[in-house]
C-alpha cells in the first residue's frame, strides 16, 4: 500500500475518532508523542462509557482526567505524569506498577487485548511508510496488536530509524497536522547538581556505555564528560544534553558489543534541537523498550555505566523513586532493568544520584525508613554506586551497618547527627566498630 492509498483514510479528528466504541481497550502514545487533536477530539465524545486508556507518560492537553470525562474514560498509567498524579490520589485514575521492558510483553502476549491505538507518526515516505517518530518504547507492541490504529499524522514529527515502521496498511484512519512537538525544556543546573555530575563524571571510563535519563543531574554529568574517549549509547531515552558529545565525536558507539556504530534508545523527549538530530539519522536506531531494557543485551555492552534517580533512599539502601508515601509521582520505568544490566556487565557501574535535601533543604532524602506507603524500585541487593553532592560510595557487599555509616556520610551535615541518632535506636549499631 502506498501513499495514495493512504490519502483515502485521511479525515478529520472528529470523524476519525468515531471509529472508538464504548467498553474499548485503547493505547495512547506518550512523552513528546502524544496525539492530543485525537484525545481532544476524543473529550468531546460524550456518548462513550467505559473506555479504558493505557500509557505512559502524556504531554500536552489531555482532557479525559477532566471531571467532566469521569466515567467516560477511565486511566492507567504504566508511569504517571503531572496530568494523572491528581487523579491517581483521588482514586479516579489507576496506576500499574511494572518494569517498563514488561510493559510490551502485556500487549503481545494478549493479557491486556487493545482494541485501538491512538499514535503521533511522521509523514509517509513514497511507500506509505510512517514511523513511530521521536517514541517506540511500548507504542510498537500496540501497533502490532491493536484491532483498530488511527493515527496523528504530523509534518513536524522527526522520522527515525529501527523498529519505527508505520505502515500504512495497518493504519484504519488519519488525520494530519503541522504542529510543534511537545518539549520539555533543560533544567536548570544549580551547584549541587553540578557538584554531582562531576562526581559521576569521574567515574565514566573511557569506552564506557551510558545510560541516562532526563533532568539537570543527567544534563551536569553530561556536560563534564568531553574529555572521555569512544563513549557508547544504550539507553531507555536521551534528550538534549547528548547531542554535542556525539556531535563532538565523544560518543562514538566504536565500543558496543550490541548495536555497534549506533546510539540506541526507545524515545527521546526535550527540545526541537533533540528532534531535528533524530530526524533521518541512521546512526540513531529506536526499539522497542523490550529490547532497550532487556538486561541480557545490555550486560553484553562493556563498562555500562547506568545513571538514575531517587525520590528518597533509606539507610538500607532500599530506594524510592515512584512516588512520595502513598502518593504516585512516576513509576518503575526502567531504573530496574538498568540497575541490574550494569551491576552484570564487566565493569560496569550502576548509579543512583540524588541531591542530598529537598524543598530548599528542609527534609533529607536520605532517611532512616521510607515513609510510610514508598514503593521500593531499587532494592537494598541491587544497590551499588551512591552519589550525592557530598560523595560517592559503592555500596555492593556492604553490611547494613557500613551503609548506614556511608549513607550517613553522604547526607547533608544537618541531617547527619539525628540519622546516626535514629538508626542506632532502631539497630543497635556501633558505629565505633571497624
Amino acid at each position: 500500500m502506498n501513499a495514495s492509498s493512504l490519502q483515502a483514510k485521511i479525515t478529520d479528528a472528529d470523524s476519525a475518532v468515531k471509529l472508538v466504541q464504548s467498553g474499548q481497550r485503547l493505547f495512547v502514545h506518550g512523552a513528546s508523542a502524544t496525539p492530543t487533536p485525537l484525545l481532544a477530539a476524543l473529550g468531546r465524545r460524550t456518548d462513550l462509557q467505559a473506555v479504558r486508556l493505557y500509557h505512559l507518560h502524556l504531554a500536552g492537553e489531555v482532557p479525559f482526567f477532566e471531571a467532566a470525562a469521569h466515567g467516560r474514560f477511565l486511566s492507567s498509567s504504566f508511569f504517571t505524569g503531572p496530568a494523572a498524579r491528581k487523579a491517581i490520589a483521588a482514586g479516579e485514575a489507576d496506576f500499574i506498577p511494572i518494569f517498563l521492558s514488561d510493559i510490551p510483553g502485556l500487549f503481545l502476549s494478549g493479557q491486556v487485548e487493545l482494541d485501538v491505538a491512538v499514535l503521533q507518526v511522521s509523514p509517509p515516505d513514497r511507500h506509505g511508510n510512517m514511523t513511530l517518530g521521536s517514541s517506540c518504547d511500548v507504542a510498537r507492541a500496540a501497533l502490532d496488536t491493536a484491532r483498530t490504529v488511527i493515527v496523528e499524522i504530523n509534518r513536524q514529527m522527526p522520522r527515525t530509524h529501527g523498529a519505527t515502521v508505520v505502515p500504512a496498511s495497518r493504519v484504519s484512519a488519519a488525520i494530519e497536522s503541522d504542529r510543534p512537538l511537545c518539549e520539555a525544556p533543560p533544567a536548570a543546573i544549580g551547584p549541587v547538581e553540578r557538584r554531582i555530575g562531576e562526581l559521576i563524571a569521574d567515574l565514566v571510563e573511557d569506552g564506557a556505555t551510558l545510560q541516562m535519563g532526563i533532568g539537570a543531574i543527567p544534563d551536569a554529568v553530561l556536560a563534564m564528560l568531553g574529555n572521555k574517549l569512544e563513549l557508547g549509547v544504550h539507553t531507555e531515552m536521551f534528550s538534549d544534553g547528548l547531542v554535542p558529545l556525539i556531535e563532538g565525536g565523544v560518543i562514538t558507539n566504536k565500543r558496543k558489543a550490541i548495536h555497534p556504530g549506533r546510539t540506541v534508545t526507545s524515545f527521546v523527549t526535550g527540545t526541537k534541537r533533540v528532534f531535528d538530530f533524530v530526524d533521518d539519522n541512521l546512526a540513531v536506531e529506536f526499539h522497542s523498550c523490550d529490547r532497550t531494557n532487556d538486561t541480557a543485551l545490555i550486560r553484553k555492552n562493556e563498562r555500562v555505566t547506568a545513571i538514575n534517580s531517587a525520590i528518597e533512599i533509606d539507610l538500607s539502601g532500599q530506594v524510592c523513586a515512584d512516588s512520595m508515601g502513598h502518593s504516585i509521582y512516576s513509576g518503575i520505568g526502567g531504573q530496574m532493568d538498568f540497575i541490574r544490566g550494569a551491576a552484570l556487565s564487566r565493569h560496569g557501574k550502576p548509579i543512583i544520584a540524588l541531591p542530598s535535601t529537598a524543598s530548599g533543604g528542609k527534609f533529607s532524602r536520605i532517611v532512616a525508613a521510607l515513609k510510610q506507603g514508598a514503593g521500593v524500585v531499587t532494592t537494598r541487593g541491587h544497590l551499588h554506586w551512591i552519589v550525592t553532592e557530598y560523595g560517592a560510595l559503592n555500596m555492593h557487599g556492604k553490611s547494613l551497618r557500613e551503609r548506614a555509616e556511608g549513607l550517613i556520610s553522604l547526607a547533608h551535615p544537618d541531617f547527619r547527627a539525628e540519622l546516626r541518632r535514629e538508626v542506632t535506636e532502631v539497630r543497635h549499631f556501633d558505629f565505633g566498630r571497624s
